[in-house]
Protein backbone atom coordinates (compact mmCIF):
# COMPACT_ATOMS: atom_id res chain seq x y z
CA UNK A 1 0.00 0.00 0.00
CA UNK A 2 2.91 2.60 0.98
CA UNK A 3 4.82 1.56 -2.51
CA UNK A 4 1.30 2.01 -4.12
CA UNK A 5 0.80 5.48 -2.70
CA UNK A 6 4.10 6.88 -3.19
CA UNK A 7 3.84 5.37 -6.51
CA UNK A 8 0.66 7.23 -6.65
CA UNK A 9 2.01 10.32 -5.41
CA UNK A 10 4.69 10.14 -7.75
CA UNK A 11 2.78 10.01 -10.91
CA UNK A 12 0.48 12.69 -9.56
CA UNK A 13 3.59 15.38 -8.99
CA UNK A 14 5.18 14.45 -12.42
CA UNK A 15 1.80 15.36 -14.21
CA UNK A 16 1.30 18.57 -12.87
CA UNK A 17 5.08 19.32 -13.18
CA UNK A 18 4.23 18.71 -17.35
CA UNK A 19 0.83 21.17 -16.82
CA UNK A 20 3.01 23.89 -15.17
CA UNK A 21 5.67 23.64 -17.77
CA UNK A 22 2.77 23.62 -20.88
CA UNK A 23 -0.56 25.07 -19.70
CA UNK A 24 0.28 28.59 -19.08
CA UNK A 25 3.25 29.22 -20.64
CA UNK A 26 5.51 32.46 -19.65
CA UNK A 27 4.40 34.33 -23.12
CA UNK A 28 1.25 34.34 -21.79
CA UNK A 29 1.82 35.43 -18.51
CA UNK A 30 4.11 37.97 -19.36
CA UNK A 31 1.59 39.75 -22.32
CA UNK A 32 -1.24 38.77 -19.62
CA UNK A 33 0.13 40.62 -17.11
CA UNK A 34 1.44 43.83 -19.31
CA UNK A 35 -1.98 44.71 -20.38
CA UNK A 36 -3.48 43.74 -17.24
CA UNK A 37 -1.33 46.33 -15.22
CA UNK A 38 -1.63 49.03 -18.17
CA UNK A 39 -5.45 48.65 -17.41
CA UNK A 40 -6.66 46.81 -20.31
CA UNK A 41 -8.79 43.70 -18.88
CA UNK A 42 -10.25 42.98 -22.36
CA UNK A 43 -6.23 42.90 -23.11
CA UNK A 44 -5.08 40.33 -21.18
CA UNK A 45 -8.37 38.35 -21.41
CA UNK A 46 -7.42 38.05 -25.43
CA UNK A 47 -3.78 37.70 -24.45
CA UNK A 48 -4.54 34.80 -21.93
CA UNK A 49 -7.04 32.73 -24.55
CA UNK A 50 -10.51 33.87 -22.42
CA UNK A 51 -13.34 34.94 -24.93
CA UNK A 52 -15.50 37.81 -23.36
CA UNK A 53 -18.96 37.30 -23.98
CA UNK A 54 -20.55 40.55 -22.45
CA UNK A 55 -20.17 44.43 -23.04
CA UNK A 56 -20.11 46.81 -20.19
CA UNK A 57 -22.55 48.76 -21.84
CA UNK A 58 -24.86 46.33 -22.75
CA UNK A 59 -24.85 45.41 -19.00
CA UNK A 60 -25.42 48.95 -17.28
CA UNK A 61 -28.34 48.74 -19.77
CA UNK A 62 -29.58 45.57 -18.75
CA UNK A 63 -28.41 45.98 -15.00
CA UNK A 64 -27.93 49.09 -13.80
CA UNK A 65 -24.91 51.43 -14.06
CA UNK A 66 -23.88 50.23 -10.22
CA UNK A 67 -23.48 46.76 -11.49
CA UNK A 68 -21.66 47.25 -14.30
CA UNK A 69 -19.24 49.83 -12.17
CA UNK A 70 -19.01 46.45 -9.66
CA UNK A 71 -18.33 44.27 -12.62
CA UNK A 72 -15.71 46.86 -14.38
CA UNK A 73 -13.88 46.80 -11.01
CA UNK A 74 -13.55 42.91 -10.91
CA UNK A 75 -12.53 42.89 -13.96
CA UNK A 76 -9.54 45.14 -13.93
CA UNK A 77 -8.65 43.06 -10.72
CA UNK A 78 -8.75 39.69 -12.93
CA UNK A 79 -5.66 38.02 -13.76
CA UNK A 80 -6.69 35.99 -16.35
CA UNK A 81 -3.43 33.58 -16.43
CA UNK A 82 -3.94 33.46 -13.14
CA UNK A 83 -7.69 32.17 -13.22
CA UNK A 84 -6.10 29.49 -16.00
CA UNK A 85 -3.35 28.36 -13.62
CA UNK A 86 -6.04 27.23 -11.29
CA UNK A 87 -9.01 26.27 -13.15
CA UNK A 88 -10.19 22.52 -12.34
CA UNK A 89 -7.97 19.59 -14.46
CA UNK A 90 -9.37 16.38 -15.46
CA UNK A 91 -6.70 13.21 -15.71
CA UNK A 92 -4.50 11.65 -17.72
CA UNK A 93 -3.47 14.75 -19.95
CA UNK A 94 -3.95 17.56 -17.24
CA UNK A 95 -6.19 19.75 -19.59
CA UNK A 96 -9.07 21.99 -18.37
CA UNK A 97 -12.16 19.75 -16.91
CA UNK A 98 -14.59 20.54 -19.77
CA UNK A 99 -18.55 21.95 -19.21
CA UNK A 100 -17.78 23.95 -16.54
CA UNK A 101 -19.88 27.10 -15.51
CA UNK A 102 -17.60 28.33 -12.19
CA UNK A 103 -18.90 31.74 -10.07
CA UNK A 104 -16.13 34.26 -10.19
CA UNK A 105 -18.24 36.89 -8.34
CA UNK A 106 -21.77 37.83 -7.41
CA UNK A 107 -23.85 40.80 -7.31
CA UNK A 108 -26.50 41.12 -5.60
CA UNK A 109 -29.69 43.29 -6.95
CA UNK A 110 -32.77 44.13 -4.51
CA UNK A 111 -35.12 44.62 -7.33
CA UNK A 112 -33.86 41.76 -9.94
CA UNK A 113 -36.99 39.01 -9.77
CA UNK A 114 -36.38 36.76 -6.74
CA UNK A 115 -33.23 38.33 -5.77
CA UNK A 116 -31.49 36.37 -7.29
CA UNK A 117 -27.43 37.77 -7.91
CA UNK A 118 -25.88 38.58 -11.13
CA UNK A 119 -22.76 36.13 -11.51
CA UNK A 120 -19.79 36.61 -13.38
CA UNK A 121 -19.22 32.90 -14.40
CA UNK A 122 -16.04 31.49 -16.25
CA UNK A 123 -17.05 28.59 -18.69
CA UNK A 124 -14.76 25.44 -20.06
CA UNK A 125 -16.95 24.50 -23.35
CA UNK A 126 -17.68 21.06 -23.48
CA UNK A 127 -14.78 18.44 -24.53
CA UNK A 128 -16.35 17.96 -28.12
CA UNK A 129 -15.50 21.70 -28.81
CA UNK A 130 -12.93 22.34 -27.18
CA UNK A 131 -9.74 24.02 -28.69
CA UNK A 132 -6.54 25.72 -27.48
CA UNK A 133 -8.48 25.70 -23.69
CA UNK A 134 -10.40 28.36 -24.61
CA UNK A 135 -12.46 29.55 -21.98
CA UNK A 136 -15.28 32.34 -21.86
CA UNK A 137 -16.57 34.68 -19.40
CA UNK A 138 -20.23 35.26 -19.45
CA UNK A 139 -22.95 36.45 -16.83
CA UNK A 140 -25.46 34.21 -15.18
CA UNK A 141 -28.53 35.79 -13.91
CA UNK A 142 -30.98 33.06 -13.37
CA UNK A 143 -31.82 29.81 -14.75
CA UNK A 144 -34.68 31.74 -17.24
CA UNK A 145 -32.02 32.28 -19.75
CA UNK A 146 -30.33 29.12 -19.34
CA UNK A 147 -31.43 27.67 -22.66
CA UNK A 148 -30.23 30.87 -24.84
CA UNK A 149 -26.58 29.81 -23.98
CA UNK A 150 -25.21 26.82 -26.33
CA UNK A 151 -23.02 25.41 -22.52
CA UNK A 152 -24.39 21.95 -21.45
CA UNK A 153 -24.53 23.27 -18.03
CA UNK A 154 -24.88 27.04 -18.11
CA UNK A 155 -25.84 27.30 -14.08
CA UNK A 156 -22.77 28.00 -11.80
CA UNK A 157 -21.65 25.19 -10.02
CA UNK A 158 -21.68 24.97 -6.43
CA UNK A 159 -18.80 22.29 -6.33
CA UNK A 160 -16.47 24.37 -8.58
CA UNK A 161 -17.50 28.29 -7.29
CA UNK A 162 -14.41 30.83 -7.13
CA UNK A 163 -16.50 33.72 -5.82
CA UNK A 164 -15.02 32.10 -2.22
CA UNK A 165 -11.80 31.76 -3.28
CA UNK A 166 -11.21 35.64 -5.07
CA UNK A 167 -7.01 34.20 -4.33
CA UNK A 168 -7.20 32.07 -7.05
CA UNK A 169 -8.08 35.27 -9.70
CA UNK A 170 -8.19 38.24 -7.94
CA UNK A 171 -4.45 39.85 -8.38
CA UNK A 172 -4.57 42.18 -5.38
CA UNK A 173 -5.71 39.08 -3.30
CA UNK A 174 -3.52 36.20 -4.69
CA UNK A 175 -1.09 36.58 -1.94
CA UNK A 176 -4.12 34.96 0.80
CA UNK A 177 -3.17 31.95 -1.44
CA UNK A 178 -0.11 30.82 1.31
CA UNK A 179 -2.90 30.62 4.14
CA UNK A 180 -6.01 29.33 2.53
CA UNK A 181 -2.81 26.65 0.81
CA UNK A 182 -2.05 25.89 4.30
CA UNK A 183 1.01 27.14 3.94
CA UNK A 184 1.16 29.72 6.66
CA UNK A 185 -0.23 30.25 9.95
CA UNK A 186 -3.55 30.37 9.69
CA UNK A 187 -5.94 33.94 9.82
CA UNK A 188 -9.06 34.61 10.16
CA UNK A 189 -10.84 34.57 6.44
CA UNK A 190 -12.02 38.15 4.81
CA UNK A 191 -15.60 39.03 5.32
CA UNK A 192 -14.94 40.38 1.64
CA UNK A 193 -15.73 36.86 0.57
CA UNK A 194 -19.11 35.74 2.37
CA UNK A 195 -22.52 37.21 1.19
CA UNK A 196 -26.16 35.88 0.16
CA UNK A 197 -25.43 33.31 -2.33
CA UNK A 198 -27.77 30.63 -4.36
CA UNK A 199 -26.36 29.00 -7.11
CA UNK A 200 -26.91 25.60 -9.22
CA UNK A 201 -24.87 22.40 -9.12
CA UNK A 202 -23.04 21.36 -12.01
CA UNK A 203 -21.28 17.51 -11.78
CA UNK A 204 -19.54 16.26 -14.61
CA UNK A 205 -17.66 12.93 -13.27
CA UNK A 206 -14.36 12.45 -10.97
CA UNK A 207 -11.24 12.56 -13.62
CA UNK A 208 -9.76 15.49 -11.49
CA UNK A 209 -5.48 15.67 -11.83
CA UNK A 210 -4.42 13.19 -9.30
CA UNK A 211 -7.33 11.80 -7.96
CA UNK A 212 -7.86 9.70 -5.93
CA UNK A 213 -4.34 10.65 -4.21
CA UNK A 214 -4.52 14.36 -4.29
CA UNK A 215 -3.76 15.58 -0.39
CA UNK A 216 -6.89 16.89 1.63
CA UNK A 217 -6.84 19.97 2.96
CA UNK A 218 -8.31 18.94 6.19
CA UNK A 219 -6.90 21.66 8.97
CA UNK A 220 -8.55 23.90 6.53
CA UNK A 221 -12.06 22.21 6.34
CA UNK A 222 -13.61 23.67 9.47
CA UNK A 223 -12.64 27.86 8.36
CA UNK A 224 -13.90 27.09 4.78
CA UNK A 225 -17.05 25.68 5.82
CA UNK A 226 -17.45 28.85 8.42
CA UNK A 227 -17.03 30.66 5.67
CA UNK A 228 -19.25 28.67 3.04
CA UNK A 229 -22.10 29.10 5.44
CA UNK A 230 -21.51 32.71 6.09
CA UNK A 231 -21.82 33.40 2.46
CA UNK A 232 -24.99 31.34 1.84
CA UNK A 233 -26.61 32.73 4.75
CA UNK A 234 -27.10 29.64 6.59
CA UNK A 235 -26.82 29.20 10.17
CA UNK A 236 -24.18 27.36 11.77
CA UNK A 237 -24.36 23.16 11.19
CA UNK A 238 -23.10 20.07 8.70
CA UNK A 239 -21.86 20.71 5.66
CA UNK A 240 -21.13 17.93 3.14
CA UNK A 241 -17.31 16.77 2.21
CA UNK A 242 -17.17 15.21 -1.61
CA UNK A 243 -14.33 13.24 -1.44
CA UNK A 244 -15.37 11.39 -4.92
CA UNK A 245 -17.94 10.00 -6.74
CA UNK A 246 -19.60 7.88 -4.08
CA UNK A 247 -18.18 9.23 -0.61
CA UNK A 248 -19.23 11.64 1.04
CA UNK A 249 -18.61 12.92 4.24
CA UNK A 250 -20.71 14.91 6.89
CA UNK A 251 -18.43 17.98 8.47
CA UNK A 252 -19.67 18.82 11.63
CA UNK A 253 -19.56 22.29 13.84
CA UNK A 254 -16.99 21.00 15.76
CA UNK A 255 -14.94 19.94 13.13
CA UNK A 256 -15.51 15.90 13.42
CA UNK A 257 -16.46 14.14 10.28
CA UNK A 258 -18.57 10.89 9.63
CA UNK A 259 -19.11 9.24 6.63
CA UNK A 260 -22.93 9.15 5.17
CA UNK A 261 -24.32 7.42 2.45
CA UNK A 262 -27.71 9.52 2.15
CA UNK A 263 -28.99 12.28 0.63
CA UNK A 264 -27.12 15.18 0.77
CA UNK A 265 -28.18 17.46 -1.92
CA UNK A 266 -30.12 19.87 0.34
CA UNK A 267 -27.21 20.55 2.55
CA UNK A 268 -24.04 23.37 2.13
CA UNK A 269 -21.45 21.47 -0.09
CA UNK A 270 -17.91 22.61 0.30
CA UNK A 271 -16.24 23.58 -2.81
CA UNK A 272 -13.09 21.59 -4.55
CA UNK A 273 -10.87 24.30 -4.42
CA UNK A 274 -11.44 24.10 -0.43
CA UNK A 275 -11.51 20.28 0.08
CA UNK A 276 -7.92 19.98 -1.35
CA UNK A 277 -4.62 21.04 -0.99
CA UNK A 278 -3.06 22.92 -4.36
CA UNK A 279 -0.56 21.19 -6.29
CA UNK A 280 1.86 23.63 -6.18
CA UNK A 281 2.71 23.62 -2.40
CA UNK A 282 3.12 20.08 -2.91
CA UNK A 283 5.29 20.86 -6.12
CA UNK A 284 7.79 22.76 -4.52
CA UNK A 285 8.22 20.93 -1.27
CA UNK A 286 9.06 17.82 -3.03
CA UNK A 287 11.49 19.82 -4.82
CA UNK A 288 9.56 18.51 -8.60
CA UNK A 289 9.76 21.92 -9.41
CA UNK A 290 11.60 25.77 -8.61
CA UNK A 291 9.97 28.76 -7.81
CA UNK A 292 10.61 30.10 -10.53
CA UNK A 293 9.02 27.97 -12.77
CA UNK A 294 6.02 29.35 -10.72
CA UNK A 295 3.60 31.59 -12.05
CA UNK A 296 4.96 34.94 -10.04
CA UNK A 297 1.72 35.77 -8.02
CA UNK A 298 2.00 32.13 -7.11
CA UNK A 299 5.62 32.03 -6.58
CA UNK A 300 5.21 35.02 -4.22
CA UNK A 301 2.60 33.97 -2.17
CA UNK A 302 4.52 30.42 -1.42
CA UNK A 303 7.74 31.09 -1.97
CA UNK A 304 8.33 34.91 -1.05
CA UNK A 305 11.81 36.38 -1.63
CA UNK A 306 12.56 33.88 -4.65
CA UNK A 307 13.50 35.45 -7.79
CA UNK A 308 10.22 36.04 -10.11
CA UNK A 309 9.62 33.75 -13.23
CA UNK A 310 12.03 34.85 -16.12
CA UNK A 311 10.96 36.71 -19.21
CA UNK A 312 9.52 34.66 -21.73
CA UNK A 313 11.89 36.66 -24.58
CA UNK A 314 11.55 35.21 -28.22
CA UNK A 315 10.93 31.73 -28.68
CA UNK A 316 13.94 29.36 -28.10
CA UNK A 317 15.57 28.40 -31.82
CA UNK A 318 16.40 24.27 -31.60
CA UNK A 319 19.62 23.66 -33.54
CA UNK A 320 18.08 22.42 -36.97
CA UNK A 321 22.10 21.19 -38.17
CA UNK A 322 22.54 18.06 -37.36
CA UNK A 323 24.95 14.91 -38.06
CA UNK A 324 23.62 11.53 -39.56
CA UNK A 325 25.35 8.65 -40.41
CA UNK A 326 24.84 8.13 -44.33
CA UNK A 327 26.91 5.33 -46.37
CA UNK A 328 30.22 5.55 -43.97
CA UNK A 329 30.44 9.33 -43.67
CA UNK A 330 29.22 11.75 -41.05
CA UNK A 331 26.70 14.12 -42.96
CA UNK A 332 24.80 17.56 -41.96
CA UNK A 333 21.19 18.51 -42.31
CA UNK A 334 20.10 21.49 -41.88
CA UNK A 335 17.66 24.61 -43.28
CA UNK A 336 18.11 25.90 -46.48
CA UNK A 337 15.90 28.87 -47.85
CA UNK A 338 13.69 27.97 -45.18
CA UNK A 339 13.14 24.30 -45.57
CA UNK A 340 15.25 21.06 -43.86
CA UNK A 341 17.14 20.08 -46.57
CA UNK A 342 20.88 17.47 -46.55
CA UNK A 343 23.94 19.72 -46.30
CA UNK A 344 26.56 17.59 -47.95
CA UNK A 345 25.00 16.11 -51.02
CA UNK A 346 24.71 17.84 -54.46
CA UNK A 347 21.15 19.08 -55.70
CA UNK A 348 21.52 16.61 -58.66
CA UNK A 349 22.66 13.56 -56.56
CA UNK A 350 19.25 15.15 -54.56
CA UNK A 351 17.34 14.36 -57.50
CA UNK A 352 18.42 10.96 -58.23
CA UNK A 353 17.98 9.52 -54.85
CA UNK A 354 14.77 11.22 -54.64
CA UNK A 355 13.25 9.87 -57.72
CA UNK A 356 14.91 6.41 -56.53
CA UNK A 357 13.29 6.31 -53.40
CA UNK A 358 9.76 7.67 -55.36
CA UNK A 359 9.79 4.55 -57.34
CA UNK A 360 10.38 2.20 -54.01
CA UNK A 361 14.03 2.30 -53.76
CA UNK A 362 15.89 2.96 -50.37
CA UNK A 363 16.96 6.58 -49.96
CA UNK A 364 19.86 8.07 -49.01
CA UNK A 365 20.19 8.08 -45.04
CA UNK A 366 19.88 11.82 -45.10
CA UNK A 367 17.18 11.78 -47.18
CA UNK A 368 15.66 9.63 -44.63
CA UNK A 369 16.37 11.54 -41.50
CA UNK A 370 14.68 15.13 -43.16
CA UNK A 371 11.56 11.96 -43.75
CA UNK A 372 11.70 11.30 -40.01
CA UNK A 373 11.99 15.13 -38.83
CA UNK A 374 8.39 15.02 -40.90
CA UNK A 375 6.71 12.82 -40.10
CA UNK A 376 7.66 12.09 -36.53
CA UNK A 377 10.11 14.21 -34.85
CA UNK A 378 11.86 13.88 -31.54
CA UNK A 379 10.03 17.12 -30.31
CA UNK A 380 6.47 15.34 -31.59
CA UNK A 381 5.81 14.93 -27.65
CA UNK A 382 6.99 18.54 -27.05
CA UNK A 383 4.31 19.89 -30.21
CA UNK A 384 1.51 18.01 -29.05
CA UNK A 385 1.47 19.33 -25.17
CA UNK A 386 1.90 22.68 -26.31
CA UNK A 387 -0.89 22.26 -29.15
CA UNK A 388 -3.24 20.43 -26.62
CA UNK A 389 -2.67 23.28 -24.05
CA UNK A 390 -3.46 25.85 -26.62
CA UNK A 391 0.02 27.30 -27.36
CA UNK A 392 -0.17 27.34 -30.88
CA UNK A 393 2.53 29.80 -30.95
CA UNK A 394 5.10 28.26 -29.19
CA UNK A 395 4.24 24.54 -31.54
CA UNK A 396 4.91 26.73 -34.54
CA UNK A 397 7.86 27.87 -33.22
CA UNK A 398 9.14 24.85 -32.52
CA UNK A 399 7.82 23.56 -35.93
CA UNK A 400 9.53 26.09 -37.94
CA UNK A 401 12.83 25.49 -35.55
CA UNK A 402 12.85 21.57 -36.64
CA UNK A 403 11.75 22.26 -40.37
CA UNK A 404 11.79 25.27 -41.59
CA UNK A 405 8.37 28.04 -42.28
CA UNK A 406 8.77 27.12 -45.72
CA UNK A 407 8.44 23.34 -45.13
CA UNK A 408 6.06 21.31 -47.18
CA UNK A 409 4.01 19.10 -43.77
CA UNK A 410 4.38 15.07 -45.23
CA UNK A 411 1.60 12.77 -44.02
CA UNK A 412 2.32 11.59 -41.27
CA UNK A 413 1.70 12.02 -36.92
CA UNK A 414 3.21 16.11 -36.72
CA UNK A 415 0.62 17.46 -40.00
CA UNK A 416 -1.87 14.54 -37.98
CA UNK A 417 -1.75 17.06 -34.70
CA UNK A 418 -1.67 20.72 -36.58
CA UNK A 419 -4.48 19.29 -38.81
CA UNK A 420 -6.75 18.14 -35.74
CA UNK A 421 -5.74 21.05 -34.38
CA UNK A 422 -6.83 22.95 -36.78
CA UNK A 423 -10.18 21.23 -37.20
CA UNK A 424 -10.89 21.20 -33.25
CA UNK A 425 -10.96 25.53 -33.78
CA UNK A 426 -13.75 24.72 -36.65
CA UNK A 427 -15.76 22.98 -34.06
CA UNK A 428 -15.24 25.54 -31.40
CA UNK A 429 -16.39 28.24 -34.11
CA UNK A 430 -19.65 25.99 -34.61
CA UNK A 431 -20.13 25.95 -30.91
CA UNK A 432 -19.51 29.49 -30.02
CA UNK A 433 -21.78 30.33 -32.73
CA UNK A 434 -24.52 28.16 -31.63
CA UNK A 435 -24.29 26.04 -34.92
CA UNK A 436 -24.16 22.45 -32.85
CA UNK A 437 -27.33 20.97 -34.05
CA UNK A 438 -30.87 20.85 -31.89
CA UNK A 439 -30.76 19.89 -28.53
CA UNK A 440 -32.90 16.53 -27.62
CA UNK A 441 -33.19 14.83 -24.56
CA UNK A 442 -30.06 13.03 -23.47
CA UNK A 443 -28.05 14.51 -26.68
CA UNK A 444 -28.17 17.93 -25.98
CA UNK A 445 -25.31 18.97 -28.72
CA UNK A 446 -24.41 17.16 -31.98
CA UNK A 447 -20.71 15.80 -31.66
CA UNK A 448 -18.39 16.80 -34.22
CA UNK A 449 -15.26 14.70 -34.91
CA UNK A 450 -11.80 14.78 -33.98
CA UNK A 451 -10.30 13.77 -36.91
CA UNK A 452 -7.54 15.51 -38.81
CA UNK A 453 -8.00 16.80 -42.37
CA UNK A 454 -7.25 14.85 -45.40
CA UNK A 455 -5.39 17.97 -46.43
CA UNK A 456 -2.75 19.90 -44.53
CA UNK A 457 0.11 21.14 -46.10
CA UNK A 458 2.12 23.87 -44.70
CA UNK A 459 2.69 25.31 -41.18
CA UNK A 460 -0.11 28.03 -40.79
CA UNK A 461 0.88 30.88 -39.08
CA UNK A 462 -1.56 32.39 -36.82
Amino acid sequence: MLTSTANGNDSRLLLWRRVREYAVPPSMIETATARRLAGDWAGACAAANVEVEFRLGDVARTHGRGLADRLRADLRRLAPDLLRWHLPRSAPDGLLRPGLTMALARYPIAWHPGDRPVFLVVRTPPAWAEYGQRISLALWDGPGNDDRSPHPHPRPSRRFRYDLHRHLWDAGRSGELAVRAGAGTPNALSDRDVGDTDIGDTDVGDTDVGDPVRRRAVDRWAAEAALLLRADGRPEGPVVVRLGRRRRLLLAPDGSTQETTGDTSALPLLPDAATWAPPDLDLLRSGAIEPDRLHPLVAAALAPGRRARPSAGPPVRLSTQRLVDCRGSRHRIGLVDGVLTPLDHDPAELRREELLAALSGTPLPCLRAVDQAHRRPHELAGVRERLDHGDTAGALAVVESLLGPEAVLRDGPLRDELAAAAQRRIAYGLYRAGLTGPRTPGHPFRKLPRTPYARAHRVVHH
